[in-house]
């Protein structure tokens, strides 16, 4: 960070133990206006108390009064600019004037007024105008008055003349405008020699009916100059009071807005600006250049004797540089009422593009919005490279009760590093990414990015197709990926170019990637997020993944993504106690703290955080179009006492262990992506037997709970079980033999996934073939046999990587698959690679048999043959389609062959052919297969008029269709 400089300037200061007085408040001003255009009878009636007090706050200031009239009155003006300051703290603390001197000034000013009058002068001139008509003939009071900064000559004609423009003095409320609240240095303004109060200035002549027009400040709200005749204006202190110049210091100011900026007052256009480090600063309109005042601290300020805010830059000076830029200041919000609202309702359904950073053209002027919701925080301030990271200078204004806060900064575009710096309840700081940031630094750096897309996509044919068939009703076959290990190295753009092309050669109908959403540790996998809208940075930029996304597309492939809005990790500067209080996570700690990961859990009943949530959902599939997401630890959502004993846990309403809040949140999240993005499909991860995981929201079952809303769910069951007896040595398989039946009493209370994924493939879990019994042919025969199986039972499947060619080892994140088996050179390459072709050929005919998936979710699309042949180790069954055609799936998980087995089987089918046999020796099996068609006999079988002789291969799944 560079070092803060000495301010060029110094905070006005009082005598000795003086307090200094603030600025009038808008009140006063008014007030002291109004007072000024009393007629003279009521000033009259005034003087006599008015003379008793002034006499004695005279006393022993007469000394400084005098000295102040000299200097006035004989001060030259400089080579350049001459700024000339209101009277000093120790006049200023005086609280009325002396009512002889206050009356004869107002003669002087009113004789003076009819003289020039009576010549025909167009426009009262002040010592702090300073302005001559010469060289600006045509142009407005503005630019008169910048012609005559220009002037050496004029200013010092000026400056000889005080005496005839002596400013009215009337006390305020209880304080004198202590402050030495200068004028523009180019407009440089006399001060009279009396004691304290707003000094008098005369504007440019209006007539006797014309008022001030209303004047629209920044914070949209109306002020008016006072429409009194210009001679009996009375100008205001335009610098910062004392209480606003601590909250922007201190970083708790909640409407910045008001203060700085251009306002109109009394006396024409106060001008103040917060620069940090600035050494000048300039107000620049049209050929007018006004220097402001260094009030210290940063602050500078400047009157000027406009009637309206002119269209104005700033020119600001610093250490070896000047920077001319727009006024952060003096814009509008660039969120509406009807933003604030849907916000506050938790009904912002495109929440991403009202908060967070978004370069913009507002008010004709380029720049970005910042905007961030945080209810509990005392003030919020912007840092960024654009300002060294420091955010002093640039002070959000909150949004009304909404929690927002904003602020539009000019001249800053895409590509710059920010925080929010928060000063939170306590008064401590904390700087903290942007929560709907788009685009994050790579980590382990933390900053948010600005961004916007400029990506034109190419997947338009896709999209119109895509909702034509619903998920569960069309071949859905998923190859799981984890992006950064699959290729390590590769950058999104990389990946666009081989993953297409790898997973459409094997078949695949979609590719499910687990979560690409910013994460600190890479260890997590994605599972612990942090940069919920942005993709994460270590493989390339938003518009990159957008690349990725839309080749998959025009490969043919969908693509589903993992989303984890079950809880997020505690990590300082992301989203933990995020403005001071818990604010994402459920203030009872009980509730927030996850037990088994060490996170927080979202907060799911509160509006704003479920908006968060549904809205990110939505975001990815509008913004990235992808295709479905498959929604992690749902079980950890639904469920109060997940993972917690006794005592560790509150009841809901009802006094159940259902968390109502989660139920709530992913029927709305549900609801809400399946309305606004046809097509898509959401995916549960549930690991418990809730009831109505995929039932649509508004069917209620016998837990009188509407259904979740899901499209799909991951079949845990069946994959816990159907590993576990694989896991066996063949000859105990006939004492497990109801883990492999057991599914089909289920198989049609959801819409399921049969996953096979990376959770199954880790921590000691052993990858897929290394599950399997036997010696190395037996481990690969009994992949081939399981993969046959698993792709013909009832339900969508889903691979994880590596498993596909039997890689021996676990999966790790940090090399990713072991691509070397595939390598022609080493010797065991044809075992691996014959895996990999048997997957192939499994979703070639998988996806051309409409009987294999079609009735996935009815249970007139499955027929047992045999499921009771334990003794044998055989399960055969039929697979239909809506038609009535079959597919006869036949599995012998047994080392030996089986010659001449008879099943029964459809009557009606006059001949069966081999569609896939898993121990065909292109595979790497011992090549027992049935070559030629298989005719049915008329001899009843298993409870079937007709019946087949089949060759079983050891270890083996056949796959027969009618010839």
């Amino acid at each position: 960070m560079t070092p803060r400089p000495e301010s060029s300037g110094s905070r006005p200061k009082g005598a000795a133990g003086e307090k200094i007085p603030e600025q009038p408040t808008a009140a006063q001003q008014k007030s002291a206006a109004k007072k000024t255009a009393v007629p003279k009878q009521a000033a009259a009636k005034k003087a006599a108390p008015a003379r008793t007090t002034a006499k004695k706050a005279a006393a022993g200031k007469t000394t400084v009064a005098k000295t102040v009239a000299k200097k006035a009155a004989t001060k030259k003006a400089p080579a350049k600019k001459t700024s000339v300051e209101q009277p000093d703290a120790a006049a200023a603390a005086e609280t009325t004037t002396v009512a002889k001197k206050t009356a004869a000034k107002k003669a002087a000013v009113k004789k003076t007024a009819a003289k020039k009058t009576a010549a025909g002068t167009a426009v009262r001139k002040t010592a702090a105008e300073k302005a001559t008509t010469a060289g600006a003939t045509g142009a407005g009071p503005a630019a008169k008055n910048a012609a005559a900064t220009k002037s050496p000559a004029t200013k010092a004609t000026a400056a000889k003349s005080p005496a005839k423009k002596a400013a009215a003095k009337k006390a305020t409320a209880k304080k004198a405008v202590a402050k030495k609240a200068p004028a523009a240095k180019a407009l440089a303004q006399k001060a009279t020699a009396s004691e304290g109060g707003p000094v008098q200035r005369a504007l440019p002549k209006k007539s006797a009916v014309e008022k001030a027009p209303a004047e629209t400040t920044p914070t949209g709200t109306a002020a008016s100059a006072q429409a009194v005749p210009p001679e009996m204006e009375v100008a205001v202190a335009p610098g910062v009071g004392s209480a606003d110049r601590e909250r922007l210091l201190g970083g708790t100011h909640h409407d910045p807005h008001s203060v700085l900026g251009a306002h109109p007052v009394p006396g024409g256009v106060a001008f103040r600006a917060f620069r940090p480090y600035a050494l000048s600063v300039t107000v620049v309109a049209g050929e007018m250049r006004a220097e402001l005042h260094d009030d210290g601290e940063g602050f500078f300020s400047g009157l000027l004797p406009l009637t309206e805010v002119p269209e104005y830059r700033l020119l600001v000076e610093y250490e070896g540089t000047v920077l001319e830029t727009e006024d952060a200041y003096r814009f509008l919000p660039t969120l509406g009422d009807l933003d604030l609202h849907l916000i506050g309702e938790g009904r912002h359904e495109e929440l991403w593009t009202a908060l967070g950073a978004h370069p913009m053209t507002h008010q004709g002027v380029t720049g970005t919005r910042f905007a961030v919701w945080a209810p509990n925080a005392r003030g919020v301030r912007v840092a960024g490279t654009f300002n060294f990271w420091d955010g002093t200078g640039h002070v959000m204004r909150s949004l009304g009760s909404s929690g927002v806060w904003e602020l539009f900064l000019p001249d800053i575009g895409e590509g710059e590093l920010y925080k929010f710096e928060i000063t939170r309840p306590d008064g401590s700081k904390t700087l903290r990414a942007d929560p709907l940031a788009r685009r994050t630094e790579v980590p382990p750096a933390t900053s948010s990015v600005i961004t916007s897309s400029q990506y034109e996509w190419g997947d338009a044919d896709w999209l119109a197709r895509r909702a034509d068939v619903p998920a569960h009703e069309a071949p859905f076959s998923v190859y799981e990926v984890h992006l950064p290990s699959w290729r390590p190295g590769l950058t999104y753009r990389q990946l666009a170019e081989q993953l297409p092309v790898y997973v459409k050669n094997l078949g695949f109908t979609h590719v499910e990637l687990m979560p690409v959403a910013e994460h600190p540790f890479g260890g997590s996998w994605g599972y612990q997020v942090t940069g919920f809208y942005a993709p994460t940075a270590r493989l390339g930029t938003p518009d990159d993944f957008r690349y990725l996304v839309d080749k998959l597309h025009q490969a043919g492939i969908g693509v589903l993504m993992d989303w984890v809005p079950a809880h997020f990790p505690r990590d300082s500067w992301a989203l933990a106690e995020f403005d001071g209080r818990p604010l994402y996570e459920h203030e009872d700690p009980l509730r927030a703290a996850h037990p088994d990961w060490g996170t927080l859990e979202f907060d799911f009943g509160r509006n704003e955080v479920r908006n968060f949530l549904v809205a990110n959902a939505v975001y990815w599939c509008e913004e990235f179009h992808i295709d479905g997401l498959r929604v992690d630890a749902v079980a950890s959502m639904l469920y109060l006492d997940y993972s917690r004993e006794p005592g560790q846990w509150t009841p809901n309403e009802h006094g159940g262990r259902e968390n109502l809040d989660a139920v709530a949140f992913l029927q709305e999240m549900n609801a809400t992506v399946y309305r606004r993005v046809p097509g898509v499909v959401t995916i549960a991860e549930e690991s418990t037997a809730w009831d109505g995981v995929t039932r649509a929201t508004h069917h209620k079952g016998p837990s009188g709970f509407g259904g979740l809303g899901f499209g799909l769910k991951w079949n845990m069951g069946w994959m816990h079980d159907s590993l576990q007896y694989m896991s066996h040595e063949p000859v105990h398989r006939k004492y497990h033999h109801g883990e492999m039946t057991f599914s089909m009493v289920y198989a049609y209370s959801e819409n399921y996934v049969l996953p096979i994924s990376h959770d199954e493939v880790v921590h000691g879990k052993r990858s897929l073939v290394s599950k399997m019994p036997g010696d190395w042919w037996q481990q690969r025969a009994g992949v081939r046999s399981y993969l046959g199986y698993m792709w013909a039972h009832p339900g969508k499947q889903l691979l994880f990587m590596g498993q596909e060619f039997a890689q021996g080892a676990e999966w790790s994140e940090a090399h990713g698959p072991d691509w070397w088996l595939l390598d022609p050179g080493y010797g065991a390459e044809p075992d691996h690679r014959g895996v990999r072709d048997l997957v192939r050929d499994l979703n070639t005919v998988y996806r051309a048999t409409p009987a294999l998936w079609r009735l996935d979710t009815d249970p007139a699309g499955f027929e047992w043959i045999v499921g009771d042949a334990a003794e044998d180790n055989v399960f055969a069954f039929l697979r239909l389609d809506p038609e009535g055609v079959p597919v006869l799936a036949v599995s012998n998980f047994a080392p030996v062959t089986r010659q001449d087995y008879r099943l029964g089987v459809p009557e009606d089918v006059p001949a069966w052919h081999e569609a896939v046999n898993t121990d065909a020796a292109r595979y790497g099996g011992s090549d027992v297969t049935n070559p030629d068609p298989v005719k049915p006999e008329p001899l009843a079988w298993h409870g079937r008029p007709a019946s087949i002789r089949l060759t079983l291969p050891p270890l083996a799944t056949v796959w027969l269709r009618p010839a």
